[in-house]
């Protein structure tokens, strides 16, 4: 592993937990020519690189070009790996979604469950346990459920008791 100052070992993880892996803010102690020259050898080694700043995303500026546009500092695959981060290496942007894990003890976590029980769940019986309005029942199990956990909600119409809505177990 290559040797780093702990002003470049701070700087480096900064960037590495930052989006993007922008640089910037330095750390608070570090202002002036002490920046110039930390962020100058950090570039020569190759830790560190200049990209043009996006203004309208609020990127921090490094320093302003002559013609009036601004640079950003951003951590480079051997800034990460010498403080034993490996870059991502995968040229495919994901494609799969991310998958969501409801918290426990929420009015989601309680739809799920009752969805989940043998008999399933009416829309009262949702209502009364959430305190939901039957729109926002429907619309809980519509975007929640189906579009953001892609679970499969099933309905049947049952006899004395109306349409019931269903999950499949766990």
């Amino acid at each position: 592993m290559t040797q780093l100052s702990d002003t470049q070992a701070i700087i480096l993880s900064a960037a590495a937990q930052r989006p993007e892996h922008i640089a910037l803010p330095l750390p608070e102690s570090l202002r002036g020519g002490a920046a110039a020259k930390v962020v100058g050898a950090m570039l020569d080694k190759g830790f560190l690189k200049e990209v043009d700043a996006d203004m309208r995303k609020g990127e921090p500026v490094w320093r302003e070009t002559g013609d009036g546009h601004g640079v950003t500092l951003v951590a480079t695959d051997a800034g990460l790996a010498a403080i034993g981060i490996e870059a991502n290496t995968s040229a495919a942007p994901e494609t799969a979604p991310k998958t969501r894990t409801p918290r426990e003890g929420t009015k989601q976590a309680t739809l799920i469950a009752m969805l989940r029980a043998p008999d399933g769940a009416t829309i009262e019986e949702i209502m009364a346990a959430t305190g939901w309005q039957s729109h926002t029942v429907r619309g809980a199990m519509a975007g929640a459920l189906k579009k953001k956990l892609g679970l499969e909600v099933t309905s049947e119409k049952v006899e004395d008791r109306g349409r019931v809505y269903r999950l499949p177990a766990a």
